[in-house]
C-alpha cells in the first residue's frame, strides 16, 4: 500500500498498516533542498527536489533486509529516472 501524506505539507510520518497488507509506503511532501552531486569535476553544490519516503511493514510477515533491500530498490529507480 501507498500513502500520500505530504499532501498536506508534512516532511515524513509513520503510516499504520491496514490489514491484510503487510507493509506501507508513507510519501512526504517534495520539496527542493541544497545538496552535494558528484560531477567529472568533483563535487559540486545543486538544488534539487527532495523527498522523504517511510516504509512501515510487519515483522511477522518481512525480514527487516527484504525491506531494506525494497526501499533502496525505489530509491535507485527514483534518483536514475530520466
Amino acid at each position: 500500500t501507498i500513502t500520500n501524506h505530504g499532501v498536506s505539507g508534512s516532511l515524513f510520518a509513520t503510516p499504520i498498516i491496514n490489514q491484510p497488507n503487510c507493509a506501507i509506503l508513507g510519501v512526504g511532501r517534495v520539496h527542493k533542498r541544497p545538496v552535494v552531486v558528484e560531477t567529472p569535476q568533483g563535487d559540486a553544490l545543486a538544488i534539487r527536489p527532495m523527498v522523504y519516503l517511510t516504509l512501515t511493514f510487519d515483522h511477522r510477515i518481512i525480514d527487516g533486509a527484504q525491506a531494506d533491500a525494497f526501499m533502496s530498490k525505489v530509491k535507485a529507480v527514483l534518483e536514475g529516472w530520466a
